[in-house]
């Protein structure tokens, strides 16, 4: 049986460590166009989405629930300007989706940036921005934030669900690396981040019930607690979730006494900057994995006791 102690103690000390290493999340301005300044976003809007989740979920102790409200202030008023940084970036590239994935997930937690808005009203007008060159994949995800957003999606997300890889229930050995990522994101998009388990496909839902408990073995054996961490938010999205006792007993075991998460096996060396490179995104998931976890383990309690 899964320690339900455990699962939300893991994400409460991963958002402590969010929050102490919050000024890892600001951009680089003076950054070449060519080398990637928007690239310096996708940890922002990770941030952004995984506290929405929280806050939507309605699991969390008053201490996370205040902890990801300053995160979000402190990611919005500093690292992005009030959504100033955003429009720069818009500008730098104004036909990538970046700025707008990266302000929805803000915006449905109450702050605006009416230019960002207006800068998405005139895409999704555009014929090409409909044929962007970007995985099937993305391309389901930035159908479902216009949707979100309040738009008709272009494609339709209907037309997109079967594009994906995981839609051919690929053989089980094949799914490794970028390609086990893939599947994690086509989930968080089928299901809204966790909102609409009933969202994935009775097929898929079939697939991953036979093989995820196999990949949670696999990527716990090779101490890949990354990708470990989005697996168990797939559980977490199933109709019926296992909750892993054994995945989770070694997520946890993984976790450094401040909070962090290491990506594979142990903590990375370096200086400050590059180790909250390779520890944030494994951190944010541990605490995307805790919430949805709990959540399914209070709701399956609830009727037990019912």
């Amino acid at each position: 049986m899964t320690d339900t102690r455990l699962i939300h103690r893991v994400g409460a000390e991963a958002l402590e460590w969010l929050w102490a290493h919050r000024d890892g999340f600001r951009l680089e301005p003076d950054t070449d166009p060519e080398t990637g300044f928007l690239e310096r976003f996708k940890p922002i809007g990770e941030l952004a989405l995984i506290c929405g989740v929280l806050f939507r979920e309605g699991v969390a102790g008053s201490r996370q629930a205040e902890l990801a409200r300053r995160l979000l202030d402190h990611a919005w008023r500093d690292a992005l300007d009030g959504g100033r940084m955003l429009v720069r970036g818009q500008r730098v590239e104004p036909f990538s989706p970046v700025p707008f994935e990266v302000y929805l997930p803000f915006r449905e937690l109450g702050y605006s940036q009416p230019e960002i808005e207006r800068a998405a009203l005139l895409n999704h007008r555009l014929d090409s921005w409909a044929r962007f060159p970007v995985t099937p994949t993305r391309r389901l995800g930035l159908s479902a934030f216009q949707r979100r957003f309040g738009l008709d999606a272009r494609p339709p997300e209907a037309a997109l669900a079967g594009t994906t890889w995981l839609a051919g229930t690929p053989e089980p050995w094949t799914v490794e690396g970028h390609t086990a990522y893939d599947i994690t994101h086509t989930v968080f998009h089928l299901t809204d981040w966790g909102e609409n388990p009933a969202g994935l496909p009775p097929a898929v839902a079939a697939y991953l019930d036979t093989w995820l408990p196999v990949w949670l073995d696999d990527w716990l054996d090779l101490e890949r607690w990354d990708l470990l961490g989005e697996l168990l938010v797939v559980d977490a999205c199933l109709p019926r979730p296992t909750l892993d006792a054994a995945a989770w007993a070694g997520l946890a075991a993984a976790q450094q006494p401040d909070g962090a998460m290491p990506a594979v096996r142990t903590m990375p060396d370096g200086d400050a900057d590059e180790v909250f490179d390779q520890v944030y995104h494994p951190t944010l998931v541990a605490a995307f994995a805790s919430t949805l976890a709990t959540s399914r383990a209070l709701t399956a309690l609830a009727g037990t006791a019912s």
